[in-house]
């Protein structure tokens, strides 16, 4: 009796416990981790629930239409897809089985043209494309990878003599039932080109000698499409030109001598920029630079520069020439400069002659100054120092990206002198070595490693330029102290000394944006010699930035010698 009561009574309550709360997803998917993120990104579920037999009917169609294209793509010609009844929710599973995948069986790659001809010259260079083949035999049959592999089979016979080739014939049977795909391609090659004459578009204000002196190849020379893309590099890097387009005419008349197009969009000669910055060196900084990239309507380059910082004031002036054909530079400069830092004020006037040239990833200097310097210590006595100095500079830089490096190293030597016979004070030879090395740790971080030294060979540091000395501290050399207070005392100032070492490790850890956090210790000083050198170390925390002007670091660092807190702020550009 009473369970009718309580059935007659609460009808509403037993209806409530068998409602369940609808899935958000009114159709889920199932499928393997391989495909998952495929079929998420590019095959849209129903927004409802299926209401009917029809609309489950018309979902699994499309289902499997689209879903057949895809994996089709990833080499997937039998899958099976299989809509699961709804649950109480009225919620809906898809289950997607793949099926085999399609592998390749075979490659039959054939050429015509004057590649196919008889010749061991011919013979080799065939042999050597057919084995830079991308999708060999037993290798998945993706559409993306077919695609590539033709790409990349075309841009290599196009590399080297045949620089117009033609996809004749290209062709992929698939056979679903054994999974096994049998590819087919035909290149015509066409005729072999020689380089021809240069001809240039759009030169107004300069002589075509600027644009053949870049060239390192000659009417008469193989085709080979990396030096087009050199030159087009090097005139593209040359302040003259804003644009530069570089190709080879396609008319295989005349293919024994093609004529080189260069079409180039001049650049104004001459420009005005001003500038505000801060840097924990110098401090505040304001600059005007003036630029005529057609001085004396010879393609000379000058540059004229006049900064004003806190601890540092500088007017320069230098002249560059266009690079010559073996990719040197020639420049001459004037510079007269200020600085008043760690207690030492040093004035100095310098004229200097520099020839500099880059090949692939290292750059050589070669160069003669001559430079009069006056320098006054805080509570020391004023001197006056000239030296006429040979300098000599090698830099290798080896890494995957200038700006945020992660793998590799870079390497800098130099060194310079100068002698009491040939307009110096002090007979002195002196010596530097940077080395640098990065490793990448997981998908984003890095470890960087970085160690250098000095030492200057003479009897000692009085009549030697600041220049070929050494003092140590701040944002690029040990951190925790200010900039180039580490050195020798004299008076209540700090001035260089003989002897450098510095050593540094730094990891970096980035969140996945812009941003990123670093742990670092630095250690090192600088000395009269090595004897004397007393090592300082500090260590910290930092903040990454990788902004529009490149990356930006500012880093908390301690004294270890005193505990106190230093504040640095820098450009954390590979030099």
């Amino acid at each position: 009796m009473m369970l009718l009561v309580l059935l007659a009574t609460a009808p509403t309550a037993v209806a409530q416990t068998l409602v369940v709360p609808q899935s958000s997803r009114p159709v889920t998917l199932s499928a393997p981790d391989s495909i998952k993120a495929l079929l998420d990104n590019y095959f849209d579920l129903p927004d409802q629930a299926l209401g009917n037999e029809n609309e489950q009917a018309t979902f699994l169609r499309r289902a499997e239409r689209e879903i057949g294209e895809l994996l089709a793509t990833e080499g997937y010609f039998t899958p099976k897809l299989t809509l699961q009844p709804p649950r109480l929710d009225g919620s809906q599973l898809l289950k997607v089985e793949t099926g085999p995948r399609t592998l390749v069986r075979a490659v039959d790659i054939s050429f015509t043209g004057e590649l196919a001809d008889e010749g061991a010259v011919q013979a080799t260079r065939r042999a050597k494309l057919l084995s830079e083949w991308h999708m060999p035999i037993g290798s998945p049959f993706r559409s993306g990878d077919w695609e590539s592999a033709k790409t990349a089979l075309m841009a290599n016979v196009g590399s080297t003599d045949y620089a117009f080739p033609q996809l004749q014939q290209s062709e992929a049977q698939v056979d679903v039932k054994t999974a096994s795909a049998n590819l087919k391609i035909v290149i015509d090659s066409g005729r072999a080109y020689r380089f021809g004459k240069l001809q240039v578009n759009g030169l107004s204000r300069y002589d075509q000698d600027l644009i053949s002196r870049q060239m390192r190849f000659h009417p008469g020379d193989t085709y080979r499409r990396d030096q087009l893309l050199s030159l087009q590099t090097r005139l593209q890097n040359m302040p003259q030109f804003s644009s530069v387009i570089v190709d080879l005419a396609p008319d295989e008349t005349n293919h024994e001598a093609a004529p080189v197009k260069v079409t180039i969009v001049e650049m104004k000669p001459r420009q005005v920029t001003l500038g505000l910055g801060y840097s924990d060196n110098y401090g505040g900084r304001g600059e005007i630079n003036y630029q005529n990239h057609n001085f004396f309507n010879r393609a000379l380059n000058l540059n004229n520069n006049l900064r004003l910082e806190q601890n540092r004031q500088t007017i320069s002036s230098t002249v560059d020439t266009s690079p010559y054909q073996d990719g040197s530079v020639l420049s001459l400069g004037a510079v007269g400069e200020s600085t008043h830092i760690s207690g030492l004020l040093t004035a100095r006037d310098k004229l200097s002659l520099t020839r500099s040239r880059t090949v692939g990833q290292i750059e050589q200097r070669v160069g003669m100054n001559f430079q009069q310097e006056h320098r006054k210590p805080d509570g020391g006595i004023r001197q006056v120092t000239q030296a006429f100095v040979l300098d000599w500079q090698w830099h290798r830089r080896a890494i995957d990206d200038l700006l945020y490096p992660r793998s590799g190293n870079t390497t800098e030597i130099r060194i310079g002198g100068g002698s009491q016979k040939v307009l110096s004070d002090k007979d002195f030879v002196r010596s530097y070595v940077r080395q640098q090395f990065w490793f990448p740790v997981g998908e984003a971080d890095v470890i960087s490693i970085r160690g250098e030294g000095g030492y200057t060979s003479a009897t000692s540091r009085l009549g030697i330029p600041q220049e070929y000395l050494f003092r140590a501290g701040g944002a690029q050399s040990v951190r925790g102290y200010g900039y180039q207070v580490l050195g020798v005392q004299e008076g209540a100032a700090i001035v260089g000394g003989r002897a450098l070492v510095t050593g540094s490790i730094e990891y970096t850890h980035w969140f996945g944006g812009d941003w990123g956090t670093a742990v670092f210790a630095d250690t090192g000083g600088a000395a009269e010699n090595m004897k004397a050198l007393y090592v300082s170390t500090g260590y910290g925390l930092g903040l990454r930035w990788r902004s529009p002007a490149g990356p930006l670091a500012l880093d908390v660092a301690q004294n270890q010698k005193t505990k106190s807190m230093h504040v640095h702020f820098s450009i954390a550009v590979v030099f």
